[in-house]
């Protein structure tokens, strides 16, 4: 099932709205949402608008660790999703998003990247 991104038909109060556009189009059509999980790295590239392309995990074995002490960047294995703030679920089913706590080699890091759009996952080491 596809999600319309356009605007609603409707005010806020329920008044009907007059049409600036007589046709949706197909830019303003979202996709379902593809759950990153703790796994062998899987990635889709999907084309957007303008011929561009996005990347997309399915799923993701390493992560790009920062450590805010050495300043340096470490590509290291994930463990598993310790805690998300997104939904509680998420971190029994090793699903990482945004802000999520993931268990690395190196100790916890919180992920800053948004998996889903970039096609990686970044993070920085929580103390």
């Amino acid at each position: 099932m596809v999600v319309y991104h356009g605007r609603s038909k409707r005010t806020k109060t329920g008044a009907k709205r007059h049409p600036y556009k007589k046709k949706k189009k197909k830019a303003l059509l979202g996709r379902q949402y593809i759950p990153v999980t703790v796994g062998e790295t899987e990635k889709k590239i999907i084309r957007v608008m303008g011929g561009n392309t996005k990347v997309r995990l399915k799923s993701v074995e390493f992560a790009n660790v920062l450590d805010p002490e050495t300043k340096q960047y470490k590509k290291v294995k994930i463990l598993s999703v310790l805690e998300n703030t997104a939904d509680r679920n998420f971190a029994r089913r090793n699903i990482i998003t945004k802000g999520a706590i993931i268990e690395t080699e190196l100790g916890k890091a919180r992920v800053v990247s948004r998996p889903g759009q970039d096609g990686v996952i970044n993070a920085i080491l929580v103390k």
